[in-house]
């Protein structure tokens, strides 16, 4: 499996091993796309040992030979890694040649800490030679040691009946969800260092890395403190229906710039938007999305928040169902829900066939009134729903009501 080594020198598998080698089985190529510093590098290193050639784009005699000589490094009979491919996204042209002289499966693995499908400068896709992962920030049972996500396929393969008696005799013992959002889920702040104030230095030095440097290959930027303003601006903003307007004019900003720069930050795998649901597919890309950050432990720094709030919870919880999400094999979308007279749900689950509604909230003792929301989602979409979750930060597992059941985040995640 693919591990992250830390401090103690033990071994922390990562939930989206598996999949890539199933990738690797079939696809010339398999890029694995994520925000810096989530584990790509060790991922592939530790994964694939032996025959694999690795080259890092990072490396600034690796770049220059790019650009001299790219069949110096792709024009090998060995399986290549590519790290860091888009700070020479022009190699993808080399990548591609190689594939269509010599197509096999598995010859090369390529890493970005963008999303290559965004970047304006990208003009190769790699369509139909190369399949894509996203490696998400750690989840609470990786950074256990167990190398998983959620518990949501057992939930899903079950009786919604079953729920609390599975539930009940799975490990784990209660826990704080604060913590683990100040700490976020990027392998060094969560595994190697102990306090905030340690965190905090590393949280800078990583905004600053981002902005001076990687934002760059992006994209110019006229005002880097604009930016981070926005940065900060869109962190305060967890879990609220995205305005783009609205948060242009809160931090002095035109609405075009303001859009320029969230689509920035999605490309850099840093912003995360939740799509609407909606039975009408088409009506999903007009509606408001959801506004998340794909490590709660950064954006609680960019906010300069001491506390985590309950949007907090939603984030961790959100992480958690997007890392699951990448190793699924039948498609699966996570989306919000939202009508005019104000019923919403956080997190509409959505397989081929069924639908799991699930809303997140911060308080240890859920009541009746907390599941108004589900239910009416539930009585909406009967013929395909499942039974409601609310996940909270207390320690009980009941039925709130016949169709709703109240669980403890820690007992799922």
């Amino acid at each position: 499996m693919g591990i992250i080594h830390v401090m103690d020198d033990s071994l922390k598998p990562r939930l989206v091993s598996g999949v890539l080698q199933a990738h690797l089985g079939v696809m010339p190529a398999v890029v694995v796309t994520g925000a810096r510093q989530t584990g790509k590098s060790t991922l592939v290193r530790e994964l694939l040992p032996g025959t694999w050639r690795y080259f890092s784009l990072d490396d600034l005699d690796t770049r220059d030979l790019a650009q001299r000589d790219p069949e110096a490094l792709v024009g090998h009979r060995d399986p290549v890694i590519l790290d860091e491919i888009q700070r020479e996204p022009r190699l993808l042209h080399a990548v591609k040649q190689a594939i269509d002289e010599r197509r096999q499966p598995g010859r090369f693995l390529l890493t970005g800490s963008t999303s290559l499908l965004l970047m304006q400068r990208v003009s190769e896709s790699l369509a139909g030679r190369a399949s894509y992962l996203n490696l998400q920030p750690m989840t609470r049972r990786e950074q256990l040691g167990l190398g998983t996500a959620g518990i949501w396929d057992e939930l899903l393969a079950m009786p919604d009946e079953e729920w609390p008696d599975f539930i009940e005799s799975g490990l784990g013992a209660p826990a704080d969800w604060r913590p683990l959002a100040m700490s976020g889920g990027f392998p060094t702040p969560a595994l190697q260092l102990a306090t905030d104030a340690e965190r905090a230095i590393w949280f800078d030095g990583y905004v600053r890395t981002y902005l001076e440097r990687d934002l760059q290959d992006l994209s110019s930027v006229a005002s880097l403190p604009d930016f981070r303003r926005l940065m900060r601006a869109a962190c305060l903003r967890l879990g609220q229906t995205l305005n783009q307007t609205e948060l242009g004019r809160d931090v002095a900003m035109p609405q075009a710039t303001a859009h320029r720069y969230l689509n920035l930050l999605e490309a850099s795998q840093l912003l995360v938007r939740v799509p609407a649901y909606s039975v009408n597919r088409t009506k999903r890309l007009i509606k408001s999305p959801k506004l998340y950050w794909s490590d709660v432990g950064l954006a609680a720094h960019l906010a300069q928040i001491r506390e985590p709030t309950g949007a907090s919870l939603e984030n961790l919880v959100l992480c958690d169902l997007l890392a699951w999400r990448e190793t699924r094999k039948q498609p699966t979308e996570v989306l919000h829900w939202r009508t005019t007279s104000g019923s919403e749900i956080d997190f509409v689950v959505e397989t081929p066939d069924r639908l799991l509604p699930i809303e997140v909230k911060a308080t240890t003792r859920p009541r009746l009134g907390d599941v108004r929301h589900l239910r009416t989602f539930r009585a909406e979409y009967a013929g395909r729903c499942r039974s409601g979750l609310l996940l909270h930060g207390g320690d009980s597992i009941e039925w709130l009501a016949p169709d709703v059941l109240a669980v403890p985040w820690w007992r799922v995640m």
